[in-house]
């Protein structure tokens, strides 16, 4: 057992997969700062969580320039709450002091790799797309069928087909506009790429995703069949976020990823979303493929927390062997080291924790368990 991170990391590794199996508590947070600390010891530059990624440029001018202050990057440059978290803060803070007098190119860099959809909600591509637009100096009309944004962001556009814009002329006239915004862009992709070129190309791919994430809530489905491929959708987005940060971050150094296991995984991920089980393929599934070795994931796992009023584990099960062995506040081990056992049941939805299991085991390359 080790609380060392860099006693994980094979030479071949450009893309560290850091999980948490609850977003609940920070404690992860907290471990994930102190192990990314050690991983810019071994030549990662950047990190990449789970919050939007057009918001994130905020978080990251000031982390690569101090551009803003820290209260900025954290009202401005989260989605999904994640920036009132003060784990993420301390972060931010110490990567803008790491960078303070050093040279570009070896400065650390911060991304979020999600959307900027809520489970219930998913705002208008209006203002990405009008980004880039104003970028290209193009003239489209965006505001005339994008219409007022509230018809985008309002529950009952996601939940109900029937008040979704995501299937309307006006829609599709946006996803015209979008295309030739692209094909306009990546024709005059500079090399190399500038800052602004490349922001342009992150908001007009947003603006896009978010035509995607809406058309497939205009789908016709049934209550309970409408999660599965939205859930699916955001993390193909997610994906492909994962990689254009590793192309753009691949001359500089590694990567250090910090999300939910069930977005990292490799293999299919199930969870129950409005009473519904639903089972999809994660963003972790779809890139370790690509990325082969270069892709290593560290699933996580809680044996008690009082901050979410989460047990001690029954010693049959998979927590309650770690909580004996692990000694430590927390520690890293192989996935080979914990013997079979039993699923741990005593997790109730609102504590949002999902019990180790052997096929998250399988998926692993190593595990890190925090005792409390």
């Amino acid at each position: 057992m080790s609380q060392d991170i860099r006693d994980f990391v094979t030479p071949s590794c450009d893309l560290l997969a850091l999980g948490e199996p609850t977003h609940a508590t920070p404690v992860f947070a907290e471990v994930r700062n102190t192990l990314f600390a050690q991983l810019v010891d071994r030549g990662f530059r950047s990190i990449a969580l789970e919050t939007d990624r057009v918001a994130a440029l905020i978080a990251n001018d000031f982390v690569q320039d101090g551009t803003g202050t820290l209260d900025l990057a954290m009202s401005e440059g989260f989605s999904h709450t994640v920036g009132t978290v003060e784990a993420n803060r301390r972060l931010i803070a110490w990567m803008r002091e790491f960078n303070e007098h050093r040279p570009p190119e070896e400065r650390l860099s911060f991304h979020g790799f999600d959307t900027q959809t809520e489970n219930t909600s998913a705002p208008s591509p209006r203002p990405y797309l009008e980004y880039a637009r104003d970028f290209l100096g193009a003239d489209a009309d965006i505001a005339g069928p994008a219409g007022d944004d509230e018809r985008w962001g309002r529950t009952e556009a996601v939940l109900d087909a029937a008040s979704s814009p995501g299937a309307t002329a006006d829609a599709y006239r946006l996803r015209a506009i979008a295309a030739d915004l692209l094909a306009t862009l990546r024709s005059r992709k500079p090399e190399p790429v500038t800052e602004d070129w490349s922001r342009a190309e992150i908001h007009l791919m947003a603006g896009i995703d978010l035509l995607r994430y809406h058309r497939q809530c205009a789908e016709p489905l049934e209550p309970h069949e409408r999660y599965t491929p939205l859930v699916a959708t955001r993390d193909a987005i997610m994906a492909r976020n994962l990689l254009d940060i590793r192309a753009a971050e691949a001359c500089r150094g590694r990567t250090l990823v910090f999300a939910h296991n069930l977005h990292l995984r490799r293999q299919a991920s199930t969870m129950r979303v409005a009473g519904t089980e639903t089972t999809w393929f994660p963003a972790g599934a779809l890139v370790a493929p690509l990325l082969g070795d270069r892709y290593v994931f560290v699933a996580t796992s809680l044996g008690r927390s009082e901050a979410i009023a989460l047990e001690e584990p029954e010693p049959d099960t998979y927590e309650g062997f770690l909580q004996k062995h692990v000694t430590t506040d927390w520690s890293l081990l192989t996935p080979s080291e914990v013997p079979p056992a039993s699923v741990r049941t005593d997790p109730v939805p609102r504590q949002g924790y999902f019990p180790l299991d052997q096929g998250i085991l399988n998926d692993a390359d190593a595990l890190l368990h925090v005792r409390s």
